[in-house]
């Protein structure tokens, strides 16, 4: 593989993170709900799915999943499941529209920590179309004959990326948080939050990838 395919697939890399995706309305939702300890430990979540499913192409355990289709649809309704969880939780949250007041950021528990980052995971790891997309591009940018190691390269260098975007997006959306935390905006939030992950938890059961 020349380095300058390398520089192809980095820059394709950063434009395709730049789409919204479940892991956007996650990683958005934890950090207006927890701040940005728990944003950030959310991003992790979803790179360290990113990760797991990367290295899982390049192994070529990606490609056995998608043809085993009985599994391929259980990780598929486990992902729509979990989005109408998040969904339905944020449309209640919406109508109940009470919310405890903004003292700064989340404070420092293990177990608040875990929850962002098993939302992250979660909904990321439940997600086929990730599978999909690993097996799909990665070769696209490798020379015939290309080894395991260079898999790996453009798999973890997407998850780099990835979590670099999250990352300065839980920033961005810290530094407005007390503008987006209001009641009348929070709620509007919850509501557009909800339906989106609920549209994409459709969005994903309808379609055949």
């Amino acid at each position: 593989m020349s380095w300058s395919k390398y520089a192809e697939f980095l820059a394709f890399a950063a434009v395709l993170v730049l789409i919204p995706g479940p892991d956007f309305a996650v990683v958005t939702k934890n950090t207006l709900v927890g701040g940005r300890r728990r944003g950030r430990w959310t991003a992790l979540g979803v790179s360290s799915s990113n990760l797991v499913q990367g290295s899982a192409a390049a192994a070529g355990l990606s490609a056995l999943i998608v043809r085993v289709q009985p599994v391929f649809e259980a990780i598929k309704w486990a992902g729509v499941a979990y989005l109408a969880y998040l969904g339905v939780q944020a449309i209640r949250s919406a109508r109940r529209g009470q919310y405890a007041p903004l003292d700064g950021d989340d404070p420092p528990r293990a177990a608040h920590h875990a929850a962002g980052w098993r939302q992250g995971f979660l909904s990321n790891i439940t997600n086929p179309k990730v599978l999909v997309f690993y097996l799909a591009v990665l070769p696209q940018f490798l020379a015939p004959g290309a080894g395991l190691g260079w898999l790996l390269v453009l798999a973890w260098s997407h998850t780099v990326i990835s979590l670099a975007y999250l990352l300065t997006l839980v920033t961005g959306l810290h530094s407005a948080r007390r503008v987006l935390m209001r009641r009348t905006v929070r709620r509007g939030l919850d509501a557009t939050t909800g339906a989106v992950l609920l549209g994409f938890g459709a969005r994903l059961a309808t379609e055949h990838v």
